[in-house]
């Protein structure tokens, strides 16, 4: 059981309809209407009555009432408590996909440490659906996350574009690639430099297999984030693909170590860097200030290869 649920049930009391009050909470009424139903379920109460014109609170749900309104007003309380204990102190949990570790992320952190110096911040490096995961279950404050264009976003979560940029081939400037003004997916293919590719569950494994429409490379590494990918290019031991905000002002590429070539073929597949956090119950001022940081910092011309930008469930 989770408190958003004792609070969608709340709120379609509150409005009188599963219509309003998904459309209060940013939902789609289908998962509305399904989170309620997994709390039914687990439950053994049917919550709400379902009719043809809508769906109102049930009477077994108006008895229980009394009860959803005492846990939620003992959350809030609890939340409220936990506020002030760490007002001067308290953990921020950042849950953020390799691609966003250096270029954005770490200056952030340390403009944020030098207005909250008390303030811990735990950096958590994970792919997509555990970030997501742990937002929902409030073990992440804050989540940082990649997705191509057109993907579905969580309703429950607050999403908001800081990166938008273009998928690139990351290598060392002297790669036999480097001389060409763009590579091509035949030139992954070839076998003349290995292709490391990153491993299931990552974002840029799905638009490798997407670019090379399912063909193997000759020879290829499989390695797990962007960080270890970059790495193994600077140490010569092939090439591999990356946003360019992930490339773009990374210390290795300052350093000269790595450098990187547009996609031939025509591929324009934008890729979105985005900060997310749970819509649901309130959210601490310090998580709030490293929210707005992320953002200031990504409208920077240094940071930003694309335009930052509000996204919608």
């Amino acid at each position: 059981m989770r408190i958003e649920q004792l609070e969608y049930i709340a709120a379609v009391t509150r409005l009188g309809s599963l219509r309003r009050a998904a459309e209060e909470l940013h939902l789609s009424q289908p998962a509305l209407s399904e989170t309620v139903r997994n709390l039914e379920r687990e439950l053994g109460v049917d919550l709400l009555e379902r009719k043809r014109s809508g769906a109102t609170i049930s009477a077994e749900g108006r008895e229980l009432l009394p009860h959803i309104a005492g846990v939620i007003e003992a959350v809030d309380r609890l939340r409220g408590a936990a506020g002030d204990q760490h007002r001067v102190s308290r953990m921020i949990r950042l849950g953020t996909v390799n691609t966003a570790t250096v270029p954005l992320l770490i200056p952030a952190v340390r403009e944020f440490r030098a207005t909250h110096p008390v303030t811990q911040v735990e950096v958590v490096g994970a792919q997509q659906a555990e970030i997501h995961r742990a937002l929902l279950e409030g073990s992440f404050d804050l989540g940082l996350v990649n997705c191509l264009q057109g993907d579905d976003v969580p309703p429950a979560l607050e999403s908001t574009v800081l990166l938008r940029g273009r998928p690139v081939v990351c290598l060392r400037p002297d790669s036999p690639l480097a001389a060409r003004p763009a590579v091509s997916a035949a030139d992954l293919l070839d076998g003349r430099e290995p292709l490391i590719v990153m491993r299931s569950g990552y974002l840029m494994h799905r638009f490798i297999h997407r670019l090379l429409a399912g063909r193997t490379p000759s020879f290829s590494y499989s390695t797990d984030g962007a960080e270890m990918g970059k790495l193994m290019v600077a140490e010569g031991l092939g090439v591999t693909v990356l946003p360019d905000f992930s490339v773009v002002g990374d210390p290795l590429e300052r350093g000269g170590a790595i450098t990187h070539r547009p996609l031939a073929d025509g591929e324009a597949t934008e890729v979105l860097l985005m900060v997310q956090r749970r819509r649901s119950g309130s959210v601490p001022r310090a998580v709030r200030d490293l929210h707005e940081l992320f953002v200031r910092r990504a409208e920077t011309p240094a940071t930003s290869p694309g335009a930052p930008g509000a996204i919608a469930p």
